[in-house]
C-alpha cells in the first residue's frame, strides 16, 4: 500500500517537473534531502515494499519506507536550514546530493561540504540547551543567524572548522545566543577549538541583527578566529570570556556595527595581525589586572567610529600595540582606573603602569577626538616607547593618580609618578588641541626623554597643561635632597617651540628642559609655577610670552648651583616677554643673558635678597627693550658695560607702592617710560633705544597717564602729576641714578 501511494504520489507531481527542479524527500527523523530533478536516474521499491531506492546520478541511496514522510517537488535553493528543537533538530538540505553532508547527533550538527558550490548559505535557528554547529568546507559560504540560541557544555557553540571566508549575516530584528561551558572535550587531533564562537576562517560579520556570546570556557576565548575577523554590521555582545572577548589571530578590522565587550582577558586584540577601526561603536569592560581593552601585536589603526574604554586592573592598558598607533578619526573614550605595579628587576623593580594608550614604537594623533580619564596610582595618558606626533584632533588627559617611592633596578631610591603624556622618544605636538590636568602627587604633564616640539610654521597647536599635586620626597638633605614634581613640560633634551597657544599651570616647573629651551612666535601663559621656563640654555626668538613663578620666571642653569658662571646662556633676540615672580629672580642666568631685541619686562621679587635680574657670568643689553622692577637689594643687577645699547640702574632708599607709577620723560618732556610695577618696589633697570648718551632726563613718581596700560607698561596718552625726583646726564653705557 505504501509503495502505490508513493508512485501515485510521484505521478501525480511528475505534471510540474518541468517548473520545478527539486525533488524533496522528508524523512521523519525532521532530515530533508533535496535532489536535482533534472540528476534522478530512477526510483523504486525493494520486493518487499519496504525499501524505496534513488539513484540520483551516479548515487543509488536507499530508505525504510517507514522512515520517509513525504517526498514533495519545489524550486532549486542553495541555503541549508538547520532549526535547533531543544534535544534535536530539523534540517531543511536541498543540496543532500550536491556534496553537502549534514550530520546530526541529538542537536549536534556537522556539515561537511565538499561541493565546488561557493557561497552557500546555512540558516541557523532555533534553541537548544546542548547542542552545536560544526562546518567543514572547502568553499567560502555564508552563515546566516536568524534567531538561534545554542548553549554547548563542552565545547563551541558554533565551531568553523574551514580556511575558507565565512560571512555571518545577522538577520533582520533577530536575537542570537552564543554560550560554551567550562570543560571542552577533547577535539579530533589537530582541531583547535578556542572560543565559544571558534572559526579557524576568516569571519565577514554583515546585518542588523544582534549576536551575544557568553563565553564560560576555560582558558578559551569569546569569538575567535585563527584568520581575520572583519565587522560590517550587526549588534556583537560579549557578556564574559576567560580570555580574549574577540580574538583575532591575523588581524581584524570594523567598519560598521555596535561591539560591546566585557571579558577577563582582553577585551578585542588583533593578535599578530592589524587592527583597524574606521567606524561603529566599540565598548569593551576589563576589570582584571594586565589585560588590554584593544591590543594588537602589529599597526593599530582608529579613523572613525565610537570607542569607549575601561580597564580597571592594575597595569592594564586601554590601547596597545607592539607597533604604531594611528588615531586620524572618531572619538576615543578610556577610563583606565588600575594601579602602577612593581615588577623585580635587577637589584629592585621596574614599574608596569596602567595606561590609556600605550605604544611599542609610536604613537600618531591626527583627527582623533580622545578623552582620557586616569585615576589608578601613577596612572598614565599615553606612552610610547618612540615617539608621540600629532597633528590635527583633540586630546583631553585627566590623571589625578598619586606616585610613590621605589627601589629602581640599580637599587636606588627612586619615584614612579602619573604622566598625561610620557615618551621615551621625541613628542612632536604641531596641530590640533591638547588638554592635560594632573593632580596627584609627583604628577607630570608632559614628559619626554628626548626633545619636545610644538607647533610649525603653518599650524597653530592649542595646549593647556595643568598640574597641581605636590612634590614626592625621594632622599637626602638640604640642597641634595631629592624630589620627584609635578612638572608641567619636562624633557631631557631639546624643548622648540615654533608656534602654538600654550596655557601652564603649574605646581612646580613650568617648561624644564634638561638641554635647551627655544620659542618662535608662539603665545606661552604660565599662570603658575615655581620656576617658569627653566634650562641650560633657553632662546626667545618672538613670540608673546607671560609668566608668573614663585621661584625664577625663567631660568638658566645646568642645575649646579651656586653663585659661579656655568656656561649657561639666556638669548632674547625678539618677541614680548613679561615675568612677575613672587619670591625669586624674574630672569636668572647661573651663566650669561644676551638682549638682541623684543620687549621684555619684569616685576621683581616682594623683598631682598631676590632681584627682578640675576646673573653669574656677563649680560649684554645689545638691543630691545627691557624694564625691570624690584627690590632694594645690594644684589641688583644691570646689564654690564658691554653692552651696545645705553641702560640704567635706578635705586631708591624709599619703598614705592605698586600703585605708584614711575615715569621717565627728556628734556623736551617727552615719554620715555611710564611703567607701573605689579608689587612695591625699590629700583628700576632700563634700556631702550630711545635712551641717548649726552642726553638729561628726569625721573617722576605717581601721577596718572592716560595712556594704555599693558602688563604695567603704558603707550601713548600723556603723562601728569607726578612727583620729580631726579635729573640726571647719560655719560656711559650704564648709568646708575640714585635718588
Amino acid at each position: 500500500m505504501k509503495k502505490q501511494i508513493l508512485i501515485i504520489i510521484f505521478l501525480l507531481s511528475s505534471s510540474v517537473l518541468f517548473s520545478q527542479e527539486k525533488m524533496f524527500i522528508h524523512k521523519t527523523d525532521k532530515m530533508t534531502l533535496g535532489a536535482l530533478v533534472a540528476e534522478i536516474d530512477s526510483i523504486y521499491f525493494s520486493a518487499d515494499g519496504a525499501t524505496a531506492f534513488f539513484r540520483i546520478g551516479d548515487t543509488l541511496v536507499q530508505y525504510p519506507i517507514t522512515g520517509i514522510d513525504s517526498i514533495t517537488f519545489g524550486e532549486n535553493s542553495n541555503t541549508i536550514h538547520i532549526t535547533y528543537n531543544g534535544a534535536n533538530v530539523t534540517v531543511v538540505n536541498p543540496l543532500a546530493f550536491e556534496g553537502v553532508s549534514v550530520m546530526v547527533d541529538g542537536a549536534d550538527v556537522t556539515v561537511n561540504a565538499v561541493t565546488n558550490t561557493q557561497d552557500i548559505n546555512f540558516s541557523l535557528s532555533g534553541a537548544t540547551s546542548d547542542g552545536m554547529f560544526k562546518i567543514y568546507t572547502a568553499k567560502r559560504y555564508n552563515l546566516l543567524l536568524n534567531g538561534v540560541t545554542i548553549t554547548n557544555p563542552d565545547g563551541p557553540a558554533i565551531n568553523v572548522q574551514s580556511e575558507k571566508k565565512t560571512s555571518v549575516i545577522l538577520g533582520e530584528g533577530t536575537i542570537n545566543t552564543l554560550t560554551d561551558g567550562p570543560i571542552y572535550a577533547e577535539p579530533p587531533s589537530g582541531e583547535d577549538q578556542d572560543g565559544a564562537f571558534f572559526s579557524e576562517a576568516k569571519l565577514v560579520f554583515s546585518g542588523t541583527g544582534s549576536l551575544i556570546i557568553n563565553g564560560f570556557g576555560e582558558d578559551q576565548h569569546g569569538l575567535c578566529s585563527d584568520d581575520e575577523i572583519e565587522f560590517n554590521g550587526g549588534i556583537i555582545t560579549v557578556n564574559s570570556a576567560e580570555k580574549d572577548g574577540i580574538h583575532a589571530n591575523d588581524g581584524l578590522i570594523i567598519t560598521v556595527g555596535a561591539i560591546t565587550v566585557t571579558s577577563s582577558g582582553d577585551g578585542i586584540d588583533g593578535d599578530e595581525g592589524y587592527l583597524t577601526i574606521t567606524g561603529g561603536s566599540v565598548t569593551t569592560v576589563n576589570n582584571d589586572d594586565d589585560v588590554k581593552g584593544i591590543a594588537s601585536d602589529s599597526s593599530l589603526v582608529i579613523s572613525g567610529g565610537i570607542v569607549n574604554i575601561t580597564v580597571t586592573g592594575d597595569q592594564s592598558k586601554g590601547i596597545t600595540s607592539d607597533f604604531p598607533i594611528t588615531l586620524s578619526g572618531g572619538s576615543i573614550t578610556i577610563h583606565n582606573s588600575g594601579d602602577a605595579v612593581l615588577e623585580p628587576s635587577g637589584s629592585g623593580y621596574d614599574p608596569s603602569y596602567c595606561t590609556a594608550i600605550k605604544s611599542d614604537e609610536e604613537i600618531n594623533i591626527s583627527g582623533a577626538d580622545i578623552t582620557i580619564v586616569a585615576s589608578g596610582r601613577a596612572g598614565k595618558g599615553l606612552s610610547s616607547d618612540g615617539d608621540i606626533v600629532m597633528t590635527a584632533g583633540t586630546l583631553h588627559v585627566t590623571s589625578t593618580g598619586n606616585g610613590a617611592t621605589y627601589l629602581n633596578p640599580s637599587g636606588v631610591l627612586d619615584a614612579y609618578v602619573a604622566t598625561c603624556l610620557s615618551s621615551d622618544g621625541d613628542i612632536y605636538i604641531t596641530g590640533g588641541s591638547v588638554i592635560t590636568s594632573s593632580s596627584g602627587t609627583g604628577g607630570k604633564g608632559f614628559s619626554s626623554d628626548r626633545e619636545l616640539h610644538i607647533g610649525d610654521a603653518a599650524s597653530v597647536p592649542v595646549i593647556q597643561i595643568t598640574t597641581t599635586g605636590a612634590r614626592i620626597y625621594i632622599s637626602g638633605q638640604g640642597q641634595n635632597a631629592k624630589y620627584a614634581e609635578a612638572k608641567a613640560v619636562k624633557s631631557d633634551s631639546a624643548v622648540v617651540i615654533i608656534n602654538g597657544n600654550i596655557t601652564i599651570a603649574s605646581a612646580d616647573d613650568g617648561i624644564k628642559s634638561e638641554a635647551s629651551i627655544e620659542i618662535d612666535n608662539a603665545t606661552i601663559t604660565v599662570t603658575n609655577s615655581e620656576e617658569g621656563l627653566e634650562a641650560p640654555f633657553i632662546t626667545v626668538n618672538s613670540g608673546n610670552i607671560h609668566i608668573s613663578a614663585s621661584d625664577d620666571c625663567i631660568n638658566t642653569t645646568f642645575g649646579t648651583g651656586g653663585e659661579w658662571d656655568d656656561g649657561s646662556l639666556l638669548t632674547i633676540n625678539g618677541g614680548y616677554i613679561m615675568v612677575t615672580t613672587s619670591g625669586g629672580d624674574g630672569l636668572d642666568s647661573n651663566g650669561d643673558i644676551l638682549f638682541t631685541g623684543g620687549t621684555t619686562i619684569v616685576h621683581g621679587p616682594p623683598s631682598a635678597p631676590e632681584v627682578g635680574m640675576d646673573y653669574n657670568g656677563s649680560c649684554n643689553m645689545d638691543g630691545g627693550f627691557l624694564v625691570i622692577s624690584g627690590t632694594n637689594s645690594n644684589m641688583t643687577q644691570a646689564p654690564g658695560n658691554t653692552s651696545d645699547q645705553h641702560c640704567l640702574k635706578i635705586m631708591s632708599n624709599q619703598n614705592f607702592s605698586s600703585s605708584t607709577l614711575f615715569h621717565i620723560q627728556d628734556a623736551s618732556a617727552n615719554n620715555i617710560l611710564t611703567f607701573q610695577p605689579a608689587r612695591n618696589y625699590h629700583s628700576i633697570i632700563f634700556s631702550s633705544s630711545a635712551l641717548l648718551g649726552g642726553s638729561s632726563y628726569s625721573i617722576y613718581t605717581g601721577g596718572t597717564c592716560s595712556g594704555t596700560n599693558l602688563d604695567g607698561l603704558y603707550t601713548g596718552g600723556t603723562y601728569s602729576g607726578g612727583t620729580f625726583r631726579k635729573t640726571f646726564t647719560i655719560n656711559n653705557i650704564i648709568t646708575n641714578v640714585n635718588f
